[in-house]
């Protein structure tokens, strides 16, 4: 992931250099969704059975006419120094530093169900609240919560989830001092 950051560093900077962040970053998205839902590719593109014409061809099938001018080099360049195994972590690890450049902070809803949109705006301002910038939600639905929801930014979490106020009593409960031993 080291040498994917790399990557991504110096292609964040090459795309603002030439004024092309924007079309970087959904090229970007792009790849990291197509390694995300297709494990085939991100394996093709690792495999040292398969020659590098034979993966830039694939590529070039896959993204031309797709992506910008200036991602199409780039992987057609990291093919040929035979670096193509790292574009799936230099999509990620691009995504996250355009998201630090941009001062964009992602913030992963988890609730039983899906939330309605008056519910999701108070969260989304009490979040805005707390932090400079722009607040993206990614939510995700987790049955286990059984209610409630949890919040995660980054390294700091929010738990307000009745299975851990129900973790909590089970605790609680298990040290209770006021029981006598039989």
């Amino acid at each position: 992931m080291v040498v994917g950051s790399r990557y991504a560093k110096s292609l964040l900077n090459l795309a603002i250099e030439n004024g092309q962040l924007e079309p970087v970053y959904n090229d970007m998205l792009l790849i990291r969704s197509v390694s995300k839902s297709n494990p085939d590719f991100v394996n093709m593109l690792e495999s040292p059975l398969i020659k590098t014409d034979k993966k830039q061809s694939i590529i070039k099938l896959l993204f031309e006419g797709k992506v910008h001018e200036l991602t199409m080099k780039f992987m057609m360049l990291m093919a040929e120094k035979k670096r193509e195994g790292y574009l799936d972590d230099i999509s990620f690890s691009f995504v996250d530093q355009y998201k630090q450049h941009k001062n964009i902070v992602t913030a992963v809803l988890s609730s039983a169900f899906k939330l309605d949109s008056d519910t999701k705006s108070k969260i989304l301002s009490i979040i805005k609240e707390s932090f400079n910038g722009t607040v993206e939600i990614e939510e995700k639905i987790d049955a286990n919560l059984i209610g409630g929801f949890k919040i995660k930014i980054g390294d700091r979490q929010v738990d307000a989830s009745v299975q851990r106020k129900l973790n909590d009593l089970k605790k609680s409960f298990s040290h209770n001092p006021f029981v006598k031993d039989f």
